[in-house]
Parts: C-alpha cells; sequence; structure tokens
C-alpha cells in the first residue's frame, strides 16, 4: 500500500515510524524539525486564541513592550520533544521549557536574551493560564538562519496546537534584559535574576555569546 493511499494521520505515523525507528536514542533537532516538515501545516484552531482582555492586565513594563520599538522580527516556526525518542537540553545545557524556550540564530539574536513576543500576549494555554509575552532565547538550530525563531511547545505533536496560529507568522520581538543560568520556571512575576537592563547590552545585537 502506498503512502498516497493512507489518510494524511496515518501517512505521517508511517512517515515518523521510518523516519525515527524506535530505540530509545535521543534524536537530534535538526532531524525532528526535518520530520516535522513532513506533515502539511495544521488547520488553524482556536485552541491558543486570544483572551480577549490580556492588556487589560499588563504590566507597565509590558506596556512599554508592547508600545515601544520592536528590536526584531523573525518568521516563527514550531517544534517539540517526543516523538521517535527526541530527548534532551537546549544549546545553554539547560531543560526547555514549553512556550517559553525559543530557538534562535545567535547572530541574529543573541543567546541568553529575555525576549517580550507581542503576539503571544495573551494567548490561552493548554492549561487555561494566559501568556504574558516573555520568552528565553536558549536554543539554536542549524536550520536556523537569520531572521527566524523556533518556538519549543512542549512534549508531543498536540503541544503545538495551542501555537498554531503563530507558526509561519512573522513575529514582532522586544528585547526585554539577560538571563544568568538556565531559565527558571515562569511564573506570574519573573525572577529579578533574569530581569538585568537591556541597555548595556545594545551592542551585543549580531554576536553569539
Amino acid at each position: 500500500m502506498s503512502i498516497i493511499m493512507l489518510g494524511s494521520a496515518a501517512a505521517f505515523a508511517l512517515l515518523w515510524a521510518m523516519a525515527f525507528p524506535v530505540s530509545g536514542e535521543p534524536v537530534s533537532y535538526e532531524a525532528a524539525v526535518a520530520a516535522d516538515r513532513a506533515e502539511v501545516t495544521t488547520a488553524s484552531t482556536t485552541e491558543g486564541s486570544d483572551s480577549g482582555d490580556a492588556e487589560a492586565a499588563l504590566t507597565a513594563d509590558q506596556m512599554a513592550h508592547m508600545q515601544g520599538d520592536a528590536r526584531w522580527s523573525a518568521s516563527a516556526r514550531l517544534y517539540h520533544a517526543g516523538g521517535g525518542g527526541a530527548t534532551g537540553n537546549d544549546s545553554l545545557g539547560c531543560r526547555p521549557i514549553a512556550m517559553r524556550t525559543v530557538a534562535v540564530d545567535p547572530r541574529y539574536i543573541p543567546r541568553r536574551t529575555r525576549l517580550f513576543i507581542r503576539e503571544t500576549v495573551g494567548m490561552r494555554l493548554a492549561d487555561g493560564t494566559i501568556h504574558d509575552g516573555y520568552w528565553y532565547a536558549s536554543d539554536i538550530g542549524g536550520g536556523i538562519k537569520g531572521q527566524k525563531v523556533d518556538l519549543y511547545t512542549g512534549h508531543g505533536r498536540g503541544s503545538m496546537r495551542q501555537a498554531q496560529r503563530l507558526n509561519m507568522r512573522t513575529l514582532t520581538i522586544a528585547d526585554a534584559g539577560r538571563f544568568d543560568g538556565c531559565p527558571p520556571s515562569w511564573d506570574s512575576t519573573p525572577s529579578q535574576s533574569t530581569q538585568m537592563a537591556s541597555a548595556s547590552d545594545t551592542s551585543s545585537v549580531g554576536v553569539a555569546d
């Protein structure tokens, strides 16, 4: 039976199994992204839609990032852990955080930059919480060149549904400072240790750390 005769879901499952035989071995970032490209982008979904009242609850810092000049713009793709054994840490040796970790080209957006992505403010996440717009540039990938970013959505392809509306979209990204060590698990008030003034970092644009 040819792949053409299978349903789209079955066809992708077969492609995934061929690409990643069950061996328990980690799958590289590039291999996982390449396998993702084998499936046609899923249809738009109401999951991950804006909450509608997000701006009413923005802090002064968030409002400043929303209204100020963007530092970067970049076309977004989504990536996830799971499937054929894809595991591992990000490029800083840290565990990636769902809906917070971003893979970047460090020549364009330096790693360890705390990012504010306007288009994600108010996005309703799978657990019902609302995204505040903050992300971490803590991963890289060979397929990410120039004005492109990959957003880490979590474990399994199902995790991408909450952010599907961002796929292939050009995002508006503000520089929200720098962070040291591994990104902390996020809460409603980001750790002060992650909030270093970005003014001192303006000369580091285009330089990988």
